[in-house]
């Protein structure tokens, strides 16, 4: 909720205090009611009017870090009535996913309204890192987490050199933190079956500098300040020639 005269600035009406003179002279309405209060507020959803035309609101960004579970699908609307990850998250203002999760991985996830810094955030040319915790089918030997760190050959490509961290190891499975930074669809599921392994639990647990600490499974929460300039500021990456 923000203060109407704040509202009505932010949307070039006039400055501030013009703005608290106009709201003053009866000329504003918000859902057809005439409001003179100063210090009136509204929310994402109401209709305020001027003169008896309806004021363009200055779009209002919200960014939101999700801890998704699995069985929801990273997407706005679902034609088969599924489950999505708009249920977790307030109706109002709409936002979108910062790219996906597949339907059974878990963790992180950003949704914001801010078109500019989504594109800026999937542009190959920034390199955000994610991280997932992987448990995979079998013993990984340390020759597959070779091949993984270097990059394997998929369908659709030679894959970007991973970061490999080895946290358990037994005959039965195998579980170790990856760090990629590109952003093909199923990739670390395909990457560990190129080495001769299935996926069997996939959650992501990092993006850039943020991370899941405190945040329940299917809970969000908004990000700070702090936080939003921190990605916004993100410096633009060159990957290097690989070798021929």
């Amino acid at each position: 909720m923000e203060r109407l005269q704040k509202v009505l600035a932010a949307a070039g009406v006039a400055s501030r205090r013009k703005c608290e003179e106009i709201i003053a002279a009866g000329r504003v309405s918000v859902n057809g009611q005439i409001v003179t209060a100063q210090g009136f507020k509204v929310g994402p959803v109401d209709q305020v009017s001027l003169d008896g035309k309806p004021v363009e609101k200055a779009e209002t960004h919200v960014y939101y870090l999700l801890n998704k579970p699995a069985g929801l699908i990273t997407t706005v609307t679902d034609t088969h009535g599924r489950p999505t990850v708009m249920d977790l998250v307030p109706k109002q203002p709409r936002v979108y996913p910062v790219g996906r999760l597949d339907l059974d991985t878990e963790g992180l996830l950003l949704l914001t309204n801010d078109g500019e810094l989504t594109n800026s955030l999937l542009h190959p040319s920034r390199e955000v890192e994610k991280v997932y915790r992987a448990v995979a089918a079998g013993q990984v030997t340390d020759a597959d987490l070779a091949r993984l760190a270097a990059g394997v050959e998929l369908e659709d490509g030679l894959t970007a050199p991973a970061a490999v961290k080895l946290t358990e190891r037994t005959p039965r499975r195998t579980v170790l933190e990856i760090t990629i930074h590109e952003g093909r669809k199923r990739q670390v599921k395909r990457m560990f079956l190129a080495v001769g392994h299935k996926v069997s639990h996939l959650e992501r647990i990092r993006f850039a500098f943020l991370t899941l600490s405190g945040l329940e499974r299917g809970k969000y929460r908004n990000l700070t300040s702090q936080e939003i300039q921190g990605l916004k500021n993100l410096p633009k990456k060159r990957g290097l020639p690989r070798d021929k």
